[in-house]
């Protein structure tokens, strides 16, 4: 089927479910993820006939707050590894999703339907990610340094320093192997090409890899942002649109000469992730990704916040980058 219209991935951070401050009860989660529905309302509301949105989000919270869970409870109830937990946080979210974009869409008199894909994204066994200390990928709360030492020494976690200057900025970490392919890419292009509003590859994935011709589970949770752009490249996207808690991608970030970006090219962005600008646990990931999605054939790539989501669209803020 030939591709018409517009087509804009948008990846959603973890703030868009979560904010770092709170405990993740149900309630807060669908106040966020409703929040959250209205501003992508009114980017659907912005959206052509043949023009086509896709959505993909973090479970990092989500993933790890679960496998905490079942961690202290495990006397009682076996715990299930990282690839279920993430399948359950896929559905968890999914859900949260697609009844809060059905009932602003029905007060609004939009029609389009929403759909959630349990999603399987494959991995190489042999990612140097699964080695020693190499682990890079946060889940879970935010902890003070004294929180991850302590887990670190009681639970054998690798725990590392994703955010500067927060009050607590550790977090435990685990392997995030490189995304090589959707493994429900067929699917999601018919659902796609359809008309639907598709969340598909929520957390980067449920991550699985082939042994003797079959998919089999690993212990991981992919970068949603990395996972994103193979989604991106399935579904044709002209637009791959990051939505974080910054308006905008910063140059010495933390620092006293901090300075946001409002526009690089693919060379610049690529010199400046060599420099270590980027942290590795944060925005590395989406401007490697934004990287990535260019040099696929990709036309533009954005970074910014939730709320100036459509300014973004409309090329009034963010970080943009381009080819060259």
């Amino acid at each position: 089927m030939a591709k018409n219209g517009n087509r804009i991935l948008v990846a959603l951070g973890g703030n868009a479910i979560k904010q770092a401050e709170e405990r993740g009860t149900a309630e807060e989660q669908f106040k966020n993820v409703n929040t959250t529905a209205i501003h992508i309302v009114n980017m659907i509301q912005h959206l052509g006939k043949d023009d086509r949105l896709i959505i993909t989000h973090g479970n990092g919270p989500q993933s790890g707050n679960l496998a905490l869970q079942q961690d202290i409870a495990k006397e009682q109830i076996p715990p299930q590894p990282l690839d279920v937990v993430g399948a359950m946080t896929q559905g968890q979210i999914g859900y949260m999703f697609q009844n809060c974009l059905q009932n602003i869409m029905t007060a609004k008199g939009v029609k389009v339907p929403v759909i959630s894909v349990v999603n399987q994204v494959l991995v190489d066994r042999n990612d140097p990610e699964f080695v020693g200390e190499n682990a890079s990928k946060p889940v879970g709360n935010f902890l003070t340094e004294e929180e991850a030492m302590r887990l670190k020494a009681e639970k054998g976690w690798i725990v590392k320093k994703v955010k500067p200057n927060a009050p607590k900025p550790w977090r435990r970490t685990v392997p995030s192997p490189d995304p090589i392919a959707n493994v429900e890419a067929e699917a999601i292009k018919i659902l796609v090409n359809a008309g639907a509003v598709v969340v598909a590859s929520g957390g980067g994935g449920i991550p699985v890899v082939k042994e003797n011709g079959k998919l089999v589970g690993v212990e991981a949770v992919i970068d949603k942002d990395l996972a994103g752009e193979r989604l991106a490249e399935v579904v044709e996207a002209d637009t791959f649109l990051i939505l974080t808690d910054v308006e905008k991608a910063k140059l010495n970030y933390g620092k006293p000469n901090e300075k946001a970006l409002d526009r690089m090219t693919v060379a610049e962005a690529k010199r400046y992730l060599a420099e270590g600008h980027f942290l590795p646990g944060s925005m590395g990931p989406k401007v490697k990704a934004c990287i990535r999605f260019l040099e696929w054939g990709g036309k533009e790539a954005i970074i910014t916040s939730l709320d100036k989501a459509v300014d973004a669209l409309e090329g009034k803020t963010g970080t943009h980058i381009v080819k060259g």
